[in-house]
């Protein structure tokens, strides 16, 4: 695989995007903890953002190619968060620069929240409360390059605590004390094969005009199987949503990856709209070191480019990862090929 594309700070979970030219790269920012591993997430103990910019991916990455614009944003900087700036996005519509936030509120509730800049560069304003019927984690910003309409898609399991929801919006303070509000065994890595229980999908939202709240309640992106053309089953651990929403699109169509969590793929699916239904297309990325996979795709100078992270830096520490990137291709037919390890 290609070396880190930072390695001055732990960062992970990059979203990338072009502004002005660049590439601005948007992760979280990893730091050392003394909280132990667990499925709630506990060690990835985020405190601030920071924003990176480069105008060229190809390695070597040698010292001043990427450029650290520095913390745009920081917890006490968010009236409603607690703590736990888990991995944003970013989005420019209006000549404006919006990056999108998930933290524990003061309650311990995930919620997602908005910032505000004139710079893709930052720093960022944040809206004194997160964004109204928002929860759970992994915001990732979508605005259409052909009709000009904006998406937010987000969601993730056991720490994240999409399974807290029913509809669109729930009460998730039970989960968030460690208490889950009615049973969420059945998404956990003993489900049986077989058992015909249908996944948890991610939300996707229209934005309004002005990017800071929904314009219509988040819903259900469906996940199709290809072979049977129905949702995606919970015990489908190999293709079902985990967490790291992103969509894209290339040609008339709209790409939908993610991570499958406990099984470490980075897969995707393929639809006709960016409201879904998808389906389920293929892998991208097999595991790599480390237990998280958060991803992006851009393209930047007629080439599309995967950003994701590993621990190559740490030696495998879990909450202390490094973002990569490397060049991705497709075939004749739109499919995504593999990225093969080197």
């Amino acid at each position: 695989m290609t070396p880190p594309l930072i390695t001055h700070l732990y960062t992970a979970d990059p979203s990338a995007h072009v502004f002005e030219g660049k590439v601005y790269i948007y992760p979280s920012h990893d730091r050392e903890t003394g909280i132990k591993f667990n499925d709630n997430g506990d060690q990835y103990d985020m405190a601030d953002y920071h924003v990176f910019s480069t105008s060229s991916l190809d390695p070597p990455y040698a010292e001043g190619v990427v450029t650290d614009h520095g913390v745009v944003l920081r917890t006490e900087d968010v009236p409603w968060a607690s703590k736990q700036l888990w991995a944003p996005d970013a989005a420019s519509k209006n000549g404006k620069y919006y990056l999108y936030f998930p933290a524990r509120d003061k309650e311990g509730v995930f919620r997602i929240g908005v910032a505000e800049s004139d710079s893709p560069a930052g720093p960022f304003k944040a809206d004194p409360k997160p964004i109204p019927g928002s929860f759970s984690i992994d915001p990732a910003s979508f605005v259409d390059p052909d009709t000009g309409d904006a998406y937010l898609y987000f969601g993730g399991l056991w720490g994240g605590q999409l399974q807290c929801y029913q509809g669109t919006i729930a009460d998730a303070k039970a989960d968030a004390h460690g208490v889950p509000p009615f049973d969420i065994a059945w998404q956990g890595p003993q489900e049986p094969a077989g058992s015909g229980k249908q996944a948890l999908f991610p939300k996707v939202a229209p934005l309004s005009e002005d990017m800071h709240t929904f314009a219509a309640p988040a819903r259900d992106l469906v996940i199709l199987a290809p072979e049977t053309g129905e949702p995606i089953s919970a015990d489908d651990h190999d293709r079902r949503f985990f967490e790291a929403a992103w969509t894209h699109k290339r040609g008339n169509k709209y790409y939908f990856s993610y991570s499958t969590g406990d099984s470490h793929y980075l897969v995707y699916a393929i639809g006709d709209s960016p409201l879904g239904p998808f389906t389920y297309a293929g892998r991208i990325l097999e595991p790599v070191l480390g237990w998280t996979t958060h991803h992006s795709i851009v393209e930047f100078q007629d080439r599309w480019w995967l950003f994701h992270h590993d621990c190559e830096i740490s030696k495998g520490v879990n909450h202390l990862r490094n973002v990569k990137v490397t060049e991705i291709f497709y075939d004749d037919e739109g499919k995504i090929l593999p990225v093969k390890s080197e």
